[in-house]
């Protein structure tokens, strides 16, 4: 699905898919944050190598943790996703969860795929009566697994 050009694309114009449950959570996220993949390396030096230094040996990857940004709507959706998994109920995994980048006229561009995310975090927005003039914003930061582009 990538699709190459000569100017970088914006990063504003993106969907979050969290699967196809009709009941999932639904409406736009503001931000997505973490996606992320990193190798780990060991240092080796075997005891007859000719060279005194030692070498690197990759090791297995890890992925960040994903968090996803929206304005508080009044559902309570991204909670109750949130509230399964401390409950021990495994089918709030999300087997894959995608995320589209699209050009200016919405055509998709670039995806992302999450593998078996896992809400790991719930934040409730900040209130502030004082000086308050911000949205509310909630998020959910997701445990993945892997993380694959198309």
């Amino acid at each position: 699905m990538a699709v190459e050009r000569p100017s970088p694309y914006g990063s504003f114009n993106f969907q979050v898919d969290l699967g196809s449950d009709p009941t999932g959570p639904h409406a736009g996220f503001q931000e997505v944050t973490g996606m992320n993949v990193e190798v780990t390396s060991a240092e080796y030096r075997a005891c007859n190598s000719p060279n005194n230094h030692s070498i690197k040996v990759n090791g297995p990857y890890k992925c960040g943790d994903v968090t996803c940004k929206r304005g508080l709507i009044g559902a309570t959706d991204l909670y109750t996703m949130m509230d399964a998994i401390r409950k021990g109920d495994r089918s709030a995994i999300i087997p894959i969860v995608t995320i589209t980048l699209q050009d200016e006229a919405h055509n998709k561009v670039f995806a992302w795929k999450l593998y078996n995310a896992r809400p790991l975090k719930y934040t409730a927005p900040a209130l502030n009566a004082k000086t308050g003039t911000e949205v509310a914003i909630e998020e959910l930061v997701l445990s993945i697994e892997d993380l694959t582009i198309e």
